[in-house]
């Protein structure tokens, strides 16, 4: 009877053991079926890309050439892109603020952009966005009405916050500013809309601005046109430099 409960219970253990390895090998089968299939969606879904499209607001930005150059530009299918990359190409194009990339489908890549905006020029060569950072495209003939600033790099925000508070305080007098510089020792020069130049300097600006508006509108103002630069930095009076008159011969000639 032992011999038997023995015989029964090996048989049982065998009979678990059977079916523990058919779990296992059915588990295995699965996995094989399953990384199969994923293989094959990942192949299906990491195409070349056909298409990039480009969204977003643009005024300065060609968005055609923009899509054809990031085209251009791609090496990997689509799931293998690094979006990352990617973006870091977008920014580098001067007109472009901010940029957002993802993946869809069909195979394509999504752009939406952020245009910068310029409110001034920054010397010869740059431009500002309103919060005074400065980017450098290719200048156009359109950016010539823009407000003209220059000025150490790192102070890109004070040139701008003078330049709003100076315009303001010249609207009284009927005068714009067209320009304004700030020299690396902390001195202002600024520019006129009618061409005029003014030497302000570092100290006491507000006051010496206030008594050069009082003597432009008692006699400077009848000779804007004649005048080139006002020196401003004395205690009393300014310095006029005129313009030089036309040569009465060449002009005759």
């Amino acid at each position: 009877m032992p011999d038997a409960q023995v015989l029964a219970v090996s048989a049982g253990a065998r009979r678990g053991l059977l079916r523990s390895m058919l779990v296992l090998v059915s588990l295995a089968i699965f996995a094989g079926l399953c990384t199969a299939l994923a293989q094959q969606v990942w192949r299906w879904l990491d195409q070349p890309v056909t298409e990039v499209r480009v969204l977003g607001d643009a005024r300065h930005l060609n968005k055609a050439e923009l899509a054809q150059r990031l085209a251009a530009g791609l090496n990997a299918p689509l799931l293998q892109l690094d979006l990352n990359r990617v973006q870091e190409r977008l920014l580098d194009e001067p007109w472009v603020r901010g940029a957002k990339v993802r993946r869809d489908w069909p195979p394509a890549i999504e752009v939406r952009i952020d245009e910068e905006v310029p409110v001034a020029r920054w010397g010869d060569k740059g431009l500002l966005n309103h919060e005074g950072d400065i980017f450098w495209p290719e200048l156009k003939p359109e950016y010539v009405a823009l407000p003209r600033l220059n000025g150490p790099a790192s102070d890109t925000g004070r040139v701008m916050a003078q330049f709003h508070d100076l315009n303001r305080m010249f609207q009284s007098a009927g005068l714009k500013l067209s320009g304004l510089s700030l020299e690396a020792r902390g001195a202002w020069t600024l520019e006129l809309d009618n061409g005029m130049r003014v030497v302000v300097g570092r100290e006491r600006v507000t006051e010496r601005l206030a008594r050069f508006i009082q003597i432009y509108r008692q006699g400077l103002a009848e000779h804007a046109t004649q005048i080139e630069q006002v020196d401003i930095r004395y205690t009393n009076g300014v310095a006029v430099k005129w313009r030089p008159k036309p040569d009465t011969d060449e002009k005759a000639g």
